[in-house]
This record gives structure tokens, sequence and C-alpha cells, in this order.
């Protein structure tokens, strides 16, 4: 892959009839990271994944995938990648093993490996003890890691998983994220949509945010969230005398200047904190003012009783940029799309 992104889409458009599903999409998602896409019902995120995945060709635009041309090269990108969608491949009618089997045959996985390779993804997903039942017998969480187990069969160095989650409840999330995450350190390259914004909080690198068809913003999870305005330093005090000292060093509006130890740029910016004796103070997630304002207070032998660092959530962020709060997360069905545009 000699050094470049291990996924890389620039300018990628995609339509249905009328309807414009994709419009000059740019995402580079680094080797070895896992990079979330975040985005309303039908903005375009499983369209992006059946491209990346060669299941559908673009319009327009440049994709690249594990160094192949998705377009020119299909063949290569399908040998790197492995997909997971948001409907189970799982055979109802085989064991687990005879699943993972199966995946390994139609991977041309080396006999005399598969075996081992199938045992040792048993082991790590802890399906070893059912692998020899039928799915029908599994919990959601069971079935959903044998859904990522099979897509690891032929170990491919780039995972696509759309919607991983979907359905699980809290225990099964958790325990696929750690899956996730142990990947990753493993230095597998993951792109996932999803649903959830914690899920993007606790696993994802960095998060693209699509909209209308573009990515409109992008960022680590903190750098989102410093896109939001209402992050805020509460501090409280145990006494109403340390409160009104900590209020003339921070100057609080009303009140007379700070002193000189008084964090800059604070006048004017400070209000109660929502109760007698706590501060609010706006924060921008950067540690400088977190610094100065309880350096300031030290200095002044005024005791903080606790302090808390609060940020928007990406629930926020995803209302101030989309102006809707995340919903089911399922693409609209090309054909449907198509018949609307007719």
């Amino acid at each position: 892959m000699s050094g470049e992104p291990a996924v890389l889409v620039r300018g990628l458009r995609k339509s249905y009839g009328r309807q414009l599903v994709l419009d000059g999409v740019d995402l580079s998602v680094g080797a070895g990271t896992i990079h979330a896409l975040l985005g309303p019902n039908g903005s375009g995120k499983t369209t992006i994944v059946n491209i990346l995945s060669t299941l559908i060709r673009p319009d327009a635009g440049q994709v690249r995938v594990a160094g192949c041309d998705a377009v020119a090269d299909p063949a290569g990108v399908r040998r790197a990648i492995g997909v997971t969608g948001q409907f189970s491949a799982v055979d109802g009618l085989l064991t687990g093993r005879e699943n993972l089997r199966l995946m390994a045959d139609l991977n041309h996985v080396d006999r005399g490996a598969a075996g081992a390779r199938i045992e040792a993804l048993l082991e790590t997903f802890e399906l070893t003890d059912a692998a020899g039942r039928i799915p029908a017998t599994y919990s959601g969480g069971m079935r959903r890691r044998l859904d990522l187990a099979m897509t690891l069969v032929a170990s491919p160095r780039v995972i696509f998983l759309d919607e991983p989650t979907t359905g699980l409840d809290p225990r099964g999330r958790r325990d696929l994220w750690r899956v996730i995450q142990e990947l990753a350190a493993d230095g597998v390259t993951i792109l996932l949509t999803t649903q959830y914004l914690e899920e993007a909080d606790q696993l994802a690198d960095r998060i693209s945010v699509l909209d209308g068809g573009r990515i409109i913003a992008e960022g680590s999870a903190a750098e989102l969230k410093r896109l939001v305005p209402g992050g805020h330093l509460l501090l409280r005090f145990a006494e109403p005398a340390h409160l009104l000292a900590a209020r003339d060093v921070v100057a609080l509006p009303g009140r007379s200047g700070a002193v000189d130890a008084g964090p800059a740029g604070l006048g004017g910016a400070v209000d109660a904190g929502g109760d007698e004796l706590s501060l609010r103070i706006p924060w921008d997630g950067g540690l400088r003012l977190v610094a100065d304002t309880v350096n300031a207070l030290e200095r002044n032998g005024i005791p903080v009783a606790d302090l808390a660092l609060n940020t928007p959530d990406l629930d926020d962020v995803f209302l101030a940029l989309t102006g809707r709060r995340t919903a089911s997360d399922t693409d609209q069905d090309p054909q449907r799309l198509q018949g609307a545009a007719s």
C-alpha cells in the first residue's frame, strides 16, 4: 500500500435516476485506524460501503481500497477486504464451525491453514463451546460475533462494518466493541457506519458526518465536540465566601475587575452554575483554561471543592450540523429511489 491511506475516496458521486445520493464525497481512512461514518437516514452511508466493496459502481470519482482501484481492479479490492452488512450472512442450517468452513472454502483459504484459523476465530469470539450448534440456538450477540468471525476467515486488511451492533443488547454491543478494538490494535483498518453516537465516540479514531450526499464535518470525537458551543468548566465551592472570592478572580459580569492572577479573557464570560455555590466558565475543550483557572484560584488561596469538565456530546454535534438528531440509519433502497424518481 506504499504508505497511502487504506481507503481513499475523491469526488465520489452516485445517483439513482434523478435522485442524487452522493454528491462529491471525499474520504480518507488511515491504515490500522477505526473510522466511523455518521449520517441521518438516507444520507448514503450504505451506498458508500457498497461502492467501496465493489458491489455497485460509482458514477464519478476516484475510489481506492488497499492500494487497488475499485473500478479498474475490483478483484484486487475483494481480496483485501471483509464486509459485515446490516443483515447477518450466517447460514441457519449450518453449525457455527461449518459456517466458518464455508467462508474459508469460498475465499480459497488453504485447507491446511483453514482449520487452525477457524479454531482461533472461535476462541477469539468466545464461540468454541457453541461451535457445534446451529445459529438458531445462539443469542443475538453470538450470531453477530459469528458473522464478524466469518468476515475475518480470509484475514482481510480492511473491514467494512455496516451497522455492526444493530439489535444487540448493551452487553452484546460492548463485547463486539472489544473485538473491533482488538482488530484495530492488530493493524486491521475498519470503516464502520453506526446509528449509535456512543459507539463512534468509544471506537473511532476519526469520524465523518455525512449529510445531503456530502461530508459536512470530520475529525476526532473531541474535535467535533469543540465545534458546538456549550462546553463549560464547572467549579463548586464548600463555602459562600469561597464562591464570592472566586467570582472576583474570574471577573464575573457586574463585579469589580479581575485581580492580576485572574485567567486572561474570562471577563464577562462566567455565570452562576445553577446552584448557589458553583460557577460555570465557557470551555472549548482545551487544557489551558483549566490550568489557568485552577492556578489563579490556588494563588489566591481559594479552595475548590469539586471541578467538572462538561462538553457537548456527539448527539449535540449531530443536531448542530444536520438540524436533526440521530435516527434509524438504514440508507434508502436503490430500487425505491429509482421508482420515486421515475
